[in-house]
């Protein structure tokens, strides 16, 4: 990517976000909201709906004015929106479309004629797969080939920093795909880019760190395999009692654990390998041969995601299932 200018007194971070507030009427969209993205790195935004991450991501962009707070983006103001600045950062909505009538290389030249050092057209055209597709109407492309062309939009003007909204939302697993892999493109090439995504195995396969947004506020951020590392019991132990076969012994072992109706026995462990120790020797004890349905499930991203929500919402975790989705 292009060399942009000074990063300012922010030093290399080309985001910089702090105590940032938005209101619309008595709602506060954004509350007091603190983040940093770092050169060179995706990073992932997080957070069930109306949390705040669109709000924030379009005052980053300058397209929307800030009630307070501080914001640097690549070392400037967007609220004051230099026409130099602009032409450092892509931005990349969830569809930008309305080409019908145009070729794909017709698009591309409208849109690198509005930037002072544009990447070349047949450049583009080679970086996002589409050089086989230049002559035809845009109206004619797959989805995924759609999706190629609104990235190339973006990234025409040969931004240092990627605003990436939903890249994948309505499209089918082959097309997701060429997506992601896209966007590991220009992250090898040296981008920035603050990714917004409903999908949590997109963030897992993509970033490297995640922030989550709730009630306008960025309660946790770091390395998407970390992500909420402070809320994680451990693991779960479960297994399923033999026909007429008491889990009173084993309560002695694990008091914790409980039993449904079905003889089915849980708990949550902190230290998953000296529990399974213990209770191989407690069935070795009592005979039983094998352990029925024995299974050790340690908490996925998910899980992790939703715990993180539920304890700044006071929401049962799985309440916010409709805010995020691991596909």
């Amino acid at each position: 990517m292009s060399a942009g200018a000074g990063t300012g007194p922010d030093g290399d971070d080309p985001v910089v976000v702090s105590g940032l507030r938005k209101s619309y009427g008595p709602f506060r969209a954004v509350d007091d909201l603190d983040l940093r993205v770092r050169r060179g790195e995706v990073l992932a935004l997080l957070g069930p709906n109306g949390a705040g991450k669109t709000t924030t991501v379009e005052i980053l962009q300058g397209f929307r004015r800030r009630d307070g707070g501080r914001v640097s983006v690549l070392g400037c103001d967007p609220a004051h929106d230099r026409r130099g600045w602009r032409a450092r950062i892509g931005v990349v909505p969830q569809s930008t479309g309305g080409y019908d009538d145009l070729t794909v290389s017709d698009v591309l030249r409208h849109f690198t004629a509005l930037y002072p050092r544009p990447l070349p057209v047949g450049r583009l055209l080679e970086m996002v797969g589409l050089a086989a597709k230049a002559n035809v109407r845009a109206s004619t492309l797959s989805g995924g080939q759609q999706r190629r062309l609104d990235v190339a939009v973006g990234v025409a003007g040969d931004p240092e920093l990627i605003f990436l909204d939903e890249p994948t939302t309505g499209l089918d697993p082959a097309a997701r795909r060429e997506a992601w892999e896209l966007v590991r493109f220009f992250a090898g090439r040296g981008a920035t880019t603050l990714l917004t995504t409903h999908y949590l195995d997109e963030a897992q396969a993509l970033a490297d760190r995640a922030a989550v947004i709730v009630g306008g506020r960025v309660v946790e951020c770091g390395p998407v395999d970390r992500l909420g590392a402070a809320h994680r019991s451990g693991a779960t132990i479960s297994f399923r009692l033999s026909r007429g076969q008491s889990a009173s012994s084993v309560r002695a072992l694990f008091p914790q654990l409980a039993v449904d109706g079905a003889g089915q026995v849980s708990w949550e462990s902190t230290a998953p390998t000296g529990d399974l120790g213990r209770l191989l020797a407690w069935a070795e004890q009592h005979r039983l041969g094998e352990i029925t349905d024995l299974q050790l499930r340690r908490p996925s991203l998910e899980d992790n995601y939703l715990r993180i929500v539920a304890e700044h919402t006071g929401q049962p975790p799985a309440a916010d299932l409709a805010g995020v989705r691991a596909s």
